[in-house]
């Protein structure tokens, strides 16, 4: 394979990846099943690894592997293991409540990505093509796990829609000629740490309000009508 050759497969391969992770981002908008989004967040972990291997191998970056390996246990396995467990042991409602209709949820998000191609490759002109690329999907990755946050009343959707937002931010860091290793350990070290809080909260949220809905907090704090 020539060189041209492998440089058109590895633009493409990398593309499929990122684009791969924005069609799973707009599933987790869509989805309206717990269980469904937490399978749906192991499935986008899972791109992420495969898209971090990906730039390792064209990159020729050996510690970028690292990284992958790291994608791939914690956030492929570990965290969704853990947060069916969660769901099972608080024994919480399998449907998922959410703040706007699908419909325009689904119209935002869109508007996010357009967003994030213009914005990023118009602010990016003279960087590497594939560079540029990456970082608008990675953008609008995190944009859309920001909007899985606010437009659902689950707090375990809104885990999740925190740890697809982190996947953004790796996606743009691997794609931007990657981060020093020990900054990529760090990183993933924060947010296990982050999960694990995250985790005692919402047992305690459970044992407090009897539910994990944040609606009901505002209804306890007085804040709706």
């Amino acid at each position: 394979m020539s060189g041209l050759e492998m440089g058109s497969l590895g633009f493409d391969t990398a593309h499929l990846l990122a684009g791969g992770l924005v069609l799973v981002s707009f599933m987790m908008l869509y989805q309206h099943r717990l269980y469904a989004l937490l399978n749906l967040y192991a499935l986008h972990a899972l791109l992420l690894a495969t898209s971090v291997a990906w730039q390792a191998f064209t990159q020729a970056a050996p510690h970028l592997y690292v990284t992958a390996l790291i994608a791939l246990i914690f956030k492929a396995l570990i965290i969704p293991v853990a947060l069916h467990r969660i769901v099972e042991r608080l024994g919480i409602h399998r449907d998922i409540e959410t703040a706007v209709g699908v419909g325009a949820t689904m119209l935002v998000g869109m508007g996010l990505v357009a967003l994030s191609l213009v914005l990023m490759l118009r602010v990016t002109p003279g960087a590497d093509p594939l560079a540029r690329e990456d970082l608008a999907f990675a953008l609008s990755v995190v944009l859309l796990g920001l909007l899985v946050m606010v437009t659902r009343r689950n707090a375990v959707s809104q885990v999740v829609g925190f740890m697809s937002l982190e996947n953004g931010l790796v996606l743009a860091a691997t794609g931007a000629k990657g981060m020093p290793l020990v900054v990529e350990i760090s990183v993933a070290f924060s947010v296990l740490i982050a999960f694990i809080v995250i985790g005692v909260f919402l047992f305690r949220i459970r044992e407090r309000f009897d539910t994990v809905d944040v609606g009901a907090l505002d209804d306890f704090r007085g804040e709706r009508r």
